[in-house]
């Protein structure tokens, strides 16, 4: 059986199917992960970290951490075909009165201050009343198509925040935000907490971790890399030249930002 092209010369239904085939499959997916599967990332990748300013989505790295509020699926959409990976930014271990779901949050589950201005702790003990809206929340980055999420506040049991909160109520709720990620597909980072890493390594994908080189704690986070898993990692306040030959030794991706997180790096 052949087919004409307008031409009147006949064409081999095999062609035909091999062209089909090769226009539904041109350019390489940017984002290559089978149904039901996650990204898995691996130790050593480069990555932009950006939660201010006006997004520059031209920094040359795999992976890229922004707001999961701020940003549209457009904005995903576009740092993959660049090639990048997409981590979203959540805060789930505090309540931020700018959030569009800050209403949500009944003034029982809110704590003291937790030094950012409009942020409260939150009791982790809820998870009655946390988890729902958290699930909420990782549903807009998996809606979103946002690769993985940064679950930030996951060490509020060693902080003041007015509620009587334990390392066995840490590990609880930190394990429930893996799980809620995990149940959609997206991966989860491990945010600061180092004195429980041994425990929910296991939990987490990644590990991302502010000012581990001032503190001189950075080979606590080392559990991560010998696991496969990277630990994204930044300082504010040393030069690159302090912290740097320890990162690359550690195997961690580590780099210099502002506090303020805008587009401003210098990595090691």
């Amino acid at each position: 059986m052949t087919r004409t092209r307008p031409t009147g010369r006949p064409v081999p239904l095999l062609v035909v199917l091999l062209l089909l085939l090769t226009a539904c499959t041109a350019g390489p997916d940017p984002d290559p992960k089978r149904p039901g599967e996650r990204w898995r990332p691996k130790p050593g990748l480069a990555w932009q970290w950006q939660l201010s300013g006006r997004l520059d989505p031209t920094v040359d790295v795999p992976v890229y951490d922004i707001d999961g509020f701020d940003h549209p699926a457009a904005t995903v959409t576009d740092l993959h075909r660049r090639g990048r990976k997409v981590i979203c930014y959540l805060s789930t271990g505090a309540w931020e009165d700018f959030r569009p779901d800050a209403g949500r949050f009944p003034p029982a589950v809110l704590g003291e201050g937790n030094g950012w201005p409009g942020e409260r702790w939150l009791d982790i003990r809820r998870t009655e009343v946390l988890e729902p809206l958290m699930a909420a929340r990782l549903d807009m980055c998996r809606d979103k198509g946002f690769d993985a999420v940064e679950p930030d506040n996951m060490d509020g049991y060693q902080s003041r925040t007015g509620f009587p909160l334990t390392a066995a109520d840490q590990l609880r709720y930190n394990r429930l935000i893996a799980r809620l990620a995990h149940d959609r597909g997206l991966a989860v980072g491990l945010k600061n907490d180092l004195d429980q890493i041994p425990e929910l390594l296991p939990d987490f994908d990644f590990a991302v971790n502010e000012q581990c080189a001032q503190y001189e704690e950075c080979a606590l986070l080392t559990p991560f890399v010998k696991a496969g898993k990277p630990v994204f990692h930044v300082e504010y306040e040393l030069d690159v030249t302090a912290f740097c030959p320890e990162a690359r030794k550690l195997g961690l991706s580590s780099m210099r930002k502002r506090y303020e997180l805008d587009a401003w790096r210098r990595p090691c």
